[in-house]
């Protein structure tokens, strides 16, 4: 293994918890008592997605584009001000940085919320880029972002690591050749046998990832 691809929500950030609250804290704005179990199907689409799923499903008097603004602007001052890494997130990318292997994250949430983030959590020198779908096509239900981040690394997708904390999303960097680790998120606990399954290594936390069995596997 050459290179790291990170997701980041759920992932490095300890982020999957507001956006449960936020989906539901936008229904009830729009005085829509929020359905059961909503924020486990809109977790798995694109900015996109889900925002033309709560036009459509809701019958909203407003287009999937102003649905997306009124998303972005209620996390904005989690991801600007409150929100931390995962325990052990730092580290590990501090880890991998002095032992000189390529990282980049890989992210479907709004840029906007990832630099301010980046930025405030100061790990942007640890990471090479980070990719975000250009469109609704480019989710991680195709592993074209996970194969542009390989590319862009300069490794082949054999040698490049993928860590997640999303099943489907796990699921597709697998079927596409990549090594994958599956993280553990409260969140996704439901999945956590199925990503077990599936990965070639998985953690309950990063902190079990900053030792010499993990990054022996770039030797």
């Amino acid at each position: 293994m050459r290179s790291v691809i990170f997701d980041f929500d759920g992932t490095l950030l300890d982020s999957m918890q507001i956006w449960t609250e936020i989906d539901r804290a936008f229904l009830l704005e729009n005085g829509i008592e929020p359905p059961e179990g909503i924020s486990d199907i809109v977790k798995k689409m694109s900015i996109e997605e889900s925002s033309a799923y709560f036009v459509e499903r809701f019958s909203l008097p407003m287009t999937p584009e102003a649905v997306s603004r009124r998303i972005e602007e209620m996390a904005d001052a989690a991801y600007r001000y409150d929100l931390q890494l995962k325990e052990g997130a730092g580290e590990l990318l501090e880890g991998l940085w002095q032992r000189g292997i390529p990282c980049c994250i890989v992210s479907v949430t709004y840029p906007s919320l990832l630099e301010a983030a980046i930025q405030r959590l100061k790990i942007g020198s640890y990471v090479s880029f980070y990719l975000t779908p250009a469109s609704a096509a480019e989710g991680k239900h195709t592993p074209a972002l996970y194969q542009a981040a390989a590319k862009r690394l300069g490794t082949d997708i054999a040698d490049t690591v993928v860590v997640e904390d999303a099943l489907y999303a796990a699921r597709t960097a697998k079927n596409a050749g990549f090594y994958t680790v599956g993280v553990l998120d409260p969140v996704g606990k439901p999945d956590w046998d199925a990503m077990r399954a599936l990965c070639d290594r998985t953690t309950e936390s990063l902190c079990t990832l900053c030792d010499a069995s993990f990054y022996s596997i770039f030797h």
